[in-house]
């Protein structure tokens, strides 16, 4: 019987799913720090490469046998191609703009969801529990801010929502440079 053992050669698809959500991520939570409007560089960048080069990130990672990259990219994927899709469907006649309530509904699922992946990175490095705590925060406030109507938490929500962004953006680079260098250049709180 043949024993021989198959080695993975594929390249690690988590630098890609992190910068998908981290530079998307910034560039909403601009946006949300009242910076600039929203308008079809944050809608595109939000269906293409927070949603799509996600999506692919989580199917890599299944390939891998990756169940929280799997569940983490695609299902923040499927976030971003879903907000997109709430945001431009009423514009298009395919229904009516979420209330309130429901926005703050969806955003609560989102953040409750998050906070259970965060639970997950306990047992991961400091870089990933930094982004996964820093969403699950910036969700819950988003959630508030659309209940309550308050700009001030929305405001303070995107300066959060920064951090949360290129908290993944420093763990995706970190990932490829310690990777082409052989060794830790930068540190990922092992």
């Amino acid at each position: 019987m043949d024993e021989s053992v198959i080695k993975d050669t594929t390249a690690n698809p988590a630098p890609l799913g992190l910068m998908g959500f981290g530079m998307t991520t910034v560039l909403l939570n601009l946006h949300n720090a009242g910076l600039f409007g929203l308008g079809s560089m944050i809608l595109a960048m939000g269906l293409f490469y927070g949603g799509i080069a996600q999506m692919i990130a989580g199917v890599m990672e299944w390939k891998k046998g990756n169940t929280f990259g799997t569940t983490a990219f695609t299902s923040y994927g499927a976030f971003w191609l879903t907000l997109v899709f709430i945001m431009i469907a009423p514009k298009l006649g395919l229904g009516d703009a979420p209330s309130a309530i429901e926005m703050s509904a969806y955003l609560f699922m989102w953040g409750l969801f998050t906070f259970g992946m965060f639970i997950g990175t306990f047992k991961a490095n400091r870089a990933l529990q930094i982004v996964f705590g820093t969403l699950a925060l910036l969700f819950i406030l988003l959630a508030i801010s659309d209940l309550t109507g308050s700009a001030a938490i929305k405001q303070f929500a995107g300066y959060e929502g920064i951090v949360c962004g290129l908290s993944a953006i420093y763990l995706a680079l970190a990932e490829i440079i310690n990777e082409k260098f052989g060794k830790t250049i930068l540190p990922l709180g092992e």
